[in-house]
């Protein structure tokens, strides 16, 4: 199957093509040969050969029929399993069940990079790394620091179960068709269960969302449904703040005092 594959802008399609890129990001992930490691995205596998090299067996994650019929052409089963369809819907789970951590890598689609971000946060407890290639905005906000522009709910919920650090930029050139934005990789190491300390995850989440909905509001407009004056006071927190301006360990002492006020008296 040798013909030129169009790359498809519904897939949000940009084929990495350039070798000194492809074997820094490479040595950035260390692949070793016992690990269990699923790539989302192989695309015409510019990652995936290299890869395969190091390992002794390789996952991908592949939505594009076309590049599946290329892989499957290419590869054994024997080195390779192929798992056809929407990383979005894919049960990561389902590649842990012996209980091995899972390493996580790919060139991430852009225009669906935050709703993987967070379906990929849910298998956390599963995962020993994640090492991605993303539009460096996005990478920006995922590492973005209290009281900064980038700083957001994708930097909140993502900080709360990571440690995460912005390795390299990768220029547009990189790729074919090249993109209009600069990218960028980023490392994800799941931080201890002992330290995600939400007694709700969902709760936090809810308030998380409330605080960045209307960025130039106040958080005493923007959790007045949630939380009163007087638990501002009882927390310490000047209500007159905006949400940016709070950490991550702040937004979880927010969450843990409304659910201690909600929880029903034993």
């Amino acid at each position: 199957m040798t013909e030129q594959h169009q790359a498809r802008k519904r897939f949000g399609q940009n084929f990495l093509s350039d070798k000194n890129i492809i074997y820094k990001i490479i040595e950035a992930i260390r692949p070793a040969a016992g690990d269990r490691m699923v790539e989302i995205g192989p695309g015409l596998g510019a990652m995936t050969e290299p890869l395969m090299e190091r390992l002794d067996h390789l996952h991908v994650v592949e939505i594009d029929r076309d590049l599946i019929a290329r892989l499957k052409e290419a590869h054994s089963p024997d080195q390779l399993t192929i798992h056809e369809g929407d990383a979005l819907k894919f049960d990561f789970g389902s590649l842990v069940a012996d209980g091995a951590p899972l390493r996580v890598v790919g060139n991430l689609p852009y225009n669906i990079s935050t709703p993987i971000l967070f379906h990929l946060a849910d298998y956390a407890d599963k995962v020993k790394d994640m090492t991605f290639m993303l539009q460096k905005e996005v990478v920006m906000r995922m590492v973005g620091e209290p009281g900064t522009e980038e700083y957001g709910r994708l930097s909140v919920m993502l900080q709360y179960r990571f440690n995460m650090r912005r390795m390299f930029d990768v220029p547009p050139g990189a790729f074919r068709p090249a993109p209009k934005v600069m990218s960028s990789i980023v490392r994800m190491v799941p931080r201890p269960v002992a330290e995600c300390t939400a007694s709700d995850e969902a709760l936090l989440g809810k308030i998380v969302t409330a605080a960045f909905g209307q960025r130039r509001k106040t958080l005493r407009n923007t959790l007045k449904d949630l939380l009163d004056e007087p638990g501002f006071a009882a927390l310490g927190i000047d209500p007159g703040l905006r949400g940016e301006r709070l950490d991550v360990a702040t937004f979880v002492r927010i969450a843990n005092h409304i659910a201690r006020r909600a929880a029903p008296a034993a």
